[in-house]
């Protein structure tokens, strides 16, 4: 199966071209970086160690990824994996992460950083917080059992067409793993390491990217826990007007 990698990325000059270098090919056949406007040299240092680079003129993380999937689409991509730029991720492990989707057992795999090995100081006591509410926000509203909310992951292109993914910034990842839940894909987690990144974090690196960033994962979780499948509508909307009272 023909397998891209999306990288979104903003001002990631310093650590672009060691996550290129990482990613293993094969298995893969294409890398996209997205690049969000970049105000550095992340689109010249991508493309000068492989990748197809794209401009994603509108800023936001969701909006980059949507651009890269285009991209991807375009190539005949058959699967696609998420990675940041930051060289948090391990490239590395990207045969692990997509063996149960070529075994067919899976539609979508979530590399998750509470089950794996993780460097000292690599995710913030916010991020952490942060993960543990929304997994357990989700698996009240949606009955998923998610550990972690990591953006390292990879799902088959006909499951991704499936959930029409809209998030433009902050909610894309938790608006994946709610739209998964909700189309009864088989998802799957699997342990992966992480390292702290290079440079800092645009998110869990300021007050405001935190505040903003809590704030829209917990409105997405309940925006589609009002809206759910018809069979439990009316018990997520008592559980959602209750932690917005």
């Amino acid at each position: 199966m023909k397998i891209a990698v999306i990288i979104p990325a903003y001002n990631e000059e310093a650590s672009i071209g060691r996550v290129i270098a990482a990613i293993p090919r094969p298995p893969v056949d294409d890398v996209v970086v997205a690049n969000n406007n970049s105000s550095d040299r992340t689109a010249e240092v991508a493309q000068d160690a492989g990748a197809r680079v794209v401009l994603a003129a509108e800023r936001g993380y969701g909006a980059a990824c949507l651009q890269g999937i285009e991209e991807a689409r375009r190539l005949g991509a058959e699967i696609i994996i998420f990675l940041d730029g930051d060289f948090s991720d391990y490239p590395e492990e990207i045969p692990l992460l997509i063996a149960p989707i070529l075994e067919e057992k899976f539609d979508m795999v979530i590399g998750s950083r509470i089950r794996g090995r993780r460097e000292r100081g690599a995710l913030t006591p916010q991020q952490r917080f942060g993960g543990w509410l929304a997994c357990a926000l989700m698996k009240l509203f949606f009955h998923a059992n998610y550990t972690d909310l990591g953006p390292f992951r990879a799902i088959a292109m006909p499951a991704l067409e499936r959930l029409n993914m809209q998030d433009r910034n902050y909610g894309w990842t938790v608006e994946m793993q709610i739209k998964a839940a909700r189309a009864n894909l088989r998802v799957t987690e699997i342990p992966v390491r992480y390292r702290k990144r290079i440079g800092k974090s645009k998110i869990s690196g300021t007050v405001k990217g935190v505040i903003l960033a809590g704030w829209k994962i917990v409105t997405t979780i309940l925006k589609y826990a009002v809206t759910p499948s018809r069979h439990s509508r009316s018990v997520n909307e008592r559980r959602a007007r209750t932690l917005l009272s």
